[in-house]
């Protein structure tokens, strides 16, 4: 056989009817191929619809329903308090005028000796203002703006929206007839001028001191001094700088200033010929212990202290 290529026999070309044969089987499969696949398609299209993933259940969210802010309960505007205005017109000429010398019944006691004054002195306008014991009634006295031993100018010891508690100089009576204790009275504030004040004298005798308290700093003046005998008593409680000046025919004060108090002695209806007991700070040689008619009686450097505070200055003596 040798080196030749291999030989592939070739089948022999088959007979016209096989032919025929042949294709009809071709066509009978082709349909019978073309039937089932026509009908795999439409089993396919027919089947029943595969049922959707269920989605998941939704959770319930939870709303937090704020807590309502309570509704501000509106201010209430403030009810005015104390006395009505009074805008009356008066002629205090026909008053009694309110001074050092004079007694006045009508003139109420102060009645809370003890308690601080307002940080305001008042000072009358014009000729002088009028003076209630009750702003609810008529007024009994006029303070003037001016007169010669001044104790014209008052602490408020009380403030409302048209009126002022003040000091007053004077008495309601003399010792032998009545209480003769410091005064006190109203007046409109429509009838004054306000001025700040801040400074006050503290006088403790049981302590033995004497303080300038000023914007509630003290300066401690003294540290003894003398005061009234059981029978010629230093008066107690508030009161205020009615004058300051130099008397020299007083030969115990050695030429140094008398500080005038708007107070009076409780026991003595006039001193020395005058028909006025007035109570002072001043310098005596003598100036230790309860031994003076009730005046507090200072060295010279305290004296000069106290005489130069202003007119209207609180001073508060405790026992």
């Amino acid at each position: 056989m040798g080196d030749a290529e291999p030989h592939v026999a070739e089948a022999p070309e088959p007979a016209p009817d096989a032919r025929r044969r042949a294709r009809r089987a071709w066509v009978i499969g082709g349909a019978i191929a073309l039937a089932v696949a026509l009908g795999v398609t439409t089993a396919w299209m027919l089947r029943p619809a595969e049922p959707a993933a269920s989605a998941p259940a939704p959770t319930a969210s939870v709303t937090s329903t704020p807590t309502p802010s309570p509704t501000p309960t509106p201010t209430p505007t403030p009810t005015p308090t104390g006395f009505a205005a009074n805008t009356a017109s008066y002629d205090v000429t026909t008053l009694p005028q309110v001074n050092v010398f004079a007694v006045i019944p009508t003139l109420p006691v102060d009645d809370d000796a003890f308690a601080p004054a307002t940080a305001e002195r008042a000072l009358a306008l014009g000729i002088g203002a009028p003076v209630w014991a009750d702003p609810a009634g008529e007024p009994v006295a006029y303070l003037p703006r001016e007169f010669p031993y001044d104790g014209t100018t008052v602490p408020v010891i009380e403030k409302q929206e048209h009126w002022v508690k003040v000091l007053l100089v004077g008495r309601q009576a003399v010792p032998s007839q009545g209480n003769p204790a410091q005064v006190a009275g109203w007046v409109r504030v429509q009838d004054v001028e306000l001025a700040a004040s801040d400074i006050e004298v503290v006088v403790s005798i049981a302590g033995r001191t004497v303080d300038i308290v000023r914007a509630g700093v003290a300066e401690r003046i003294a540290t003894d001094f003398a005061w009234g005998t059981d029978q010629t008593p230093t008066p107690m409680g508030r009161s205020y700088i009615m004058t300051t000046r130099v008397v020299e025919e007083y030969w115990y004060t050695r030429g140094h200033p008398i500080v005038y108090l708007s107070v009076q002695s409780p026991t003595l209806d006039g001193f020395g010929g005058a028909d006025v007991a007035v109570t002072a700070f001043h310098y005596h040689d003598d100036r230790s212990g309860p031994i003076s008619n009730g005046c507090i009686r200072l060295d010279p450097d305290a004296i000069a202290k106290l005489a130069e505070l202003p007119y209207g200055t609180p001073v508060v003596i405790n026992p």
